[in-house]
């Protein structure tokens, strides 16, 4: 039979070269001049500047208190947003009338763009880290409800039908079949809300910050410092990137059978 999907063979190969023949169209584009180097650095001035924020930090701070500031906003909004969501998006998945209390105001403000409600943080919860952590548990909420709501509603009858029949608890129901059949869901939507709310970091270190590796990039950018906004977003991919590989193996470990039959 011939193959169907992605198959059994690694991606990381093709995704190094992707990455080289990006690096290499970024460094012809840039050292040939056709955009000038205020608004496109060549790869050099950018490890450049990296290297001189490492030694002697941007904006009154050190690289270290950038990041560990924006990681701690990042990991408290991720821990509340977990706390919340995973109960009440299992919970809209087994109760209607769970699903009909929380769906309405989740679907109402889930594609709004957190700059739309920015505001709203800063009236109700002042320029404090509060306003900070909330916006950003606002934007990682959502994912995750959505995610464990759709990883129960995906659980076929017949399994639950077969827990009873051999004499499954209610609670053994819960966790031995509900539980584990969603969970692939809710770890993808983990993943999800994590990456949702890095790429929401910018717009919560708007809010009066005086640490962050968004309230750096936003300092760089009023300088046209764009080799220093490039060393931003390259820190936040690196973290980003090193969240989601941290997820993988998660699932590759809690759902081993994830994909398989």
């Amino acid at each position: 039979m011939r193959r169907f999907g992605i198959g059994e063979g690694s991606t990381v190969p093709i995704s190094i070269a992707t990455g080289v023949v990006i690096l290499a169209l970024w460094w012809v584009v840039a050292q040939t001049g056709l955009i000038p180097h205020l608004f496109l650095p060549t790869p050099a001035e950018v490890l450049s500047t990296a290297r001189s924020i490492y030694e002697d930090g941007y904006a009154n701070a050190t690289l270290w208190e950038h990041i560990s500031a924006s990681l701690t906003r990042i990991l408290s909004a991720a821990l509340i947003a977990i706390t919340l969501g995973i109960p009440i998006g299992i919970a809209m998945g087994l109760n209607r009338w769970v699903k009909g209390t929380f769906d309405t105001p989740i679907e109402f403000y889930w594609p709004l763009p957190p700059l739309a409600y920015l505001p709203l943080m800063i009236i109700w919860l002042g320029i404090g880290e509060a306003s900070k952590i909330t916006l950003l548990t606002l934007a990682m909420f959502a994912p995750i409800v959505l995610s464990a709501q759709a990883g129960v509603r995906s659980l076929s009858i017949e399994r639950v039908n077969a827990a009873l029949s051999l004499g499954a608890t209610r609670f053994q129901l819960f966790t031995e079949v509900v539980l584990p059949s969603a969970l692939p869901e809710i770890l993808t939507g983990i993943r999800i809300s994590l990456g949702v709310g890095w790429s929401c970091l910018v717009a919560a270190e708007l809010i009066a910050a005086t640490r962050g590796i968004g309230y750096m990039i936003m300092s760089a950018s009023h300088f046209l410092a764009t080799d220093a906004v490039f060393v931003g977003i390259g820190v936040i991919a690196v973290c980003a990137f090193a969240f989601s590989a941290v997820m993988r193996l998660l699932e590759s470990w809690l759902v081993p059978w994830k994909g398989k039959n």
